[in-house]
């Protein structure tokens, strides 16, 4: 029997009703209040400073709603989508950051090596991909290790199964990425992900759907609401390339407290700062790292090496260690950059205080 999860879908835009009204969830914990959260202040600061959560970012601000409260933070504060902040309604400036409970980032495109911040606060993140060319082992395996450095729960999505003549083996495949990840195949368009996504979409949860342009996210996103909340389009009929219709990080709220992030597909999704996540992804590799001879192998042609023993017995596939080789390098290289990058901002910000100390007037 088909289970009924129609009061999870309804107007999501506005900002909460008051929890005297019938929701079944009161304002705050629709969009997506929790103990972590709560822990962090005390009833008589929020009265003063009440809780809010930035749905948008724009050049401009923060786009943050509340119990009641639609407004805007000004542009300044390191923030992103699904950040909770307490709000100063009388200088929205000094609204105070609360603690993350999760974090999105990877290394921003382009050359200065900056951090960008994609979403806070998930609480699991479906990775979007379709049965068609769009299929790609080694981009599912970034969404997978980002979600596991921010220790927020991965599932690996794969849409259009319905379009495909064996979509099994792109479950199979995508199984393979980790034994710690479920995999789900629907159709997006029929009422599918109602049901297979229900164990995650739950009163209180926030969830993202993240992809490359056309995999079918902001469908999904459409059907978690049953109706066309946001804009969608089809596939290039040549590559199976997606379009943009998605162009910002916007969360929606249903009545009932599920957050649904909708997020632009990334062209690049480069590593940095997430040693964790891809450790805990490639657990089977660095399971065995630890049983070679030398602490410093390099997996090579070493005496006693575990990891080419593995390929050798066919226990572990060559092709899965050239991928955990190359987002560990390229992990380490954007960290470094990074920490040097600090670290020149800091000499310099002395060297500049320094001077101004020196040209102030002597009495």
């Amino acid at each position: 029997m088909t289970r009924d999860f129609s009061q999870f879908f309804s107007d999501s835009t506005q900002p909460p009703r008051s929890s005297g009204e019938k929701t079944g969830i009161s304002g705050l914990a629709r969009l997506g209040w929790q103990p972590f959260f709560a822990q962090q202040t005390d009833p008589e600061t929020r009265q003063r400073t009440p809780p809010v959560r930035v749905s948008e970012v724009h050049r401009n601000g923060l786009r943050v709603l509340g119990e009641g409260i639609e407004g805007m933070i000004p542009a300044g504060p390191e923030a992103t989508v699904g950040d909770w902040f307490l709000y100063d309604g009388e200088a929205p400036g000094r609204s105070e950051l609360l603690a993350r409970k999760s974090l999105f980032r990877r290394r921003a495109p382009g050359h200065d090596r900056r951090v960008q911040l994609i979403a806070a606060n998930v609480d699991t993140v479906f990775a979007v991909t379709s049965c068609n060319a769009d299929f790609n082992i080694a981009r599912l395996e970034r969404y997978v290790a980002l979600a596991m450095e921010a220790g927020v729960t991965p599932v690996i999505l794969l849409t259009k199964a319905d379009l495909c003549e064996d979509p099994q083996s792109y479950v199979h495949a995508a199984m393979a990425v980790s034994d710690r990840v479920v995999v789900v195949a629907l159709n997006a368009l029929s009422d599918e992900p109602v049901d297979k996504l229900a164990d995650w979409c739950r009163p209180g949860q926030t969830v993202a759907f993240m992809g490359s342009s056309g995999v079918g996210k902001s469908t999904l996103v459409n059907a978690v609401f049953q109706e066309g909340r946001v804009a969608t389009a089809g596939i290039r009929e040549d590559d199976a390339k997606g379009r943009h219709t998605t162009t910002a990080r916007q969360l929606h709220f249903t009545p009932d407290g599920v957050a649904v992030l909708d997020t632009p597909g990334m062209r690049e999704l480069q590593m940095t700062d997430a040693g964790d996540g891809i450790a805990d992804l490639f657990a089977d590799v660095t399971g065995l790292a630890a049983a070679c001879r030398f602490r410093d192998c390099a997996h090579d042609s070493e005496p006693g090496c575990a990891v080419t023993e593995a390929i050798a017995q066919g226990a572990l596939d060559r092709a899965r260690l050239a991928r955990w080789r190359k987002l560990v390098a390229e992990d380490r290289f954007n960290s470094a950059s990074l920490a040097e990058r600090r670290s020149a901002d800091k000499s310099f910000g002395k060297m500049v205080r320094a001077v101004m100390k020196d040209k102030k007037p002597r009495r």
